[in-house]
């Protein structure tokens, strides 16, 4: 009896988090940190809980670059295009061969990093945003360097994926992309491929929990939209620091849990 009142609790957990994560990704992103969390809580094996937390946020991706597809930079998107499917589909295949142990046992990192990463794209916003109000000479972009330089995020989004968002938008400022609209919807475009990449090669490979996947993909829905009501009404700051407290939260429960 008590094993199953654990395990309805655990459910109900997990539902939660899917909500929340819609909620938080709207607002600021960051909502992996406690969605995939949550599918490890109800069961599902490292690995498979990855791919159907990429499957069930992916949706709110796609009608993201919908929404900011005006600001796409034309010239850039066969680089970007080309980056986001290598970087992908590589990234995905190499996760669908690593280990359970393994996978989880580098999970409290990966959750680590991304936090820090996510904390650190604040600062660096502002850097771009701050290049972006000075006037700079019209320059050509060197197409094979940003792809070099692209590659390995993409990679990483197909592995993980969390955080990842800033340093696309680093990447592109390094190498001469300095409008901020630009940056941010090419930054949702190659996450949005990269994910759309992992996603076919997940679903392909059978590696997702559907019942679990689904579930998430409306709460997760249903939390994008009531988030989107309110995030230009929150501070962004504090909106934040919550992801990264978050983050690190579940980081430090899985370095205990594991150790």
């Amino acid at each position: 009896m008590l094993s199953g009142l654990i395990s309805h609790w655990r459910y109900a957990w997990m539902v939660v988090a899917s909500l929340i994560a819609g909620v938080m990704n709207a607002m600021a992103g960051g909502g992996s940190f406690l969605s995939f969390p949550a599918m490890l809580g109800v069961g599902v094996l490292p690995i498979q809980a990855n791919a159907t937390n990429t499957v069930a946020l992916w949706p709110g991706q796609l009608t993201s670059v919908a929404a900011l597809r005006g600001d796409l930079r034309r010239d850039l998107l066969p680089v970007v295009i080309g980056a986001s499917i290598g970087g992908g589909v590589s990234g995905a295949v190499v996760l669908l061969h690593t280990r359970q142990v393994t996978f989880l046992r580098m999970v409290p990192g990966l959750l680590l990093v991304a936090s820090l990463l996510f904390g650190l794209s604040g600062p660096v916003s502002r850097w771009i945003r701050r290049r972006s109000k000075v006037p700079h000479a019209e320059r050509k972009i060197a197409m094979v360097p940003v792809f070099l330089a692209l590659l390995p995020v993409c990679f990483y989004i197909g592995y993980f994926g969390a955080g990842a968002g800033f340093l696309i938008m680093t990447a592109l400022a390094l190498f001469g992309v300095e409008e901020m609209h630009a940056l941010n919807s090419l930054k949702v475009l190659a996450a949005c491929l990269s994910n759309l990449c992992a996603v076919l090669t997940f679903i392909a490979s059978g590696a997702v929990e559907w019942r679990y996947c689904l579930i998430s993909m409306v709460f997760a829905g249903f939390g994008g939209y009531v988030g989107a009501q309110y995030a230009r009404r929150m501070n962004a700051g504090a909106l934040r620091a919550i992801v990264v407290v978050t983050g690190c939260s579940m980081a430090a429960y899985f370095f205990w849990r594991n150790g």
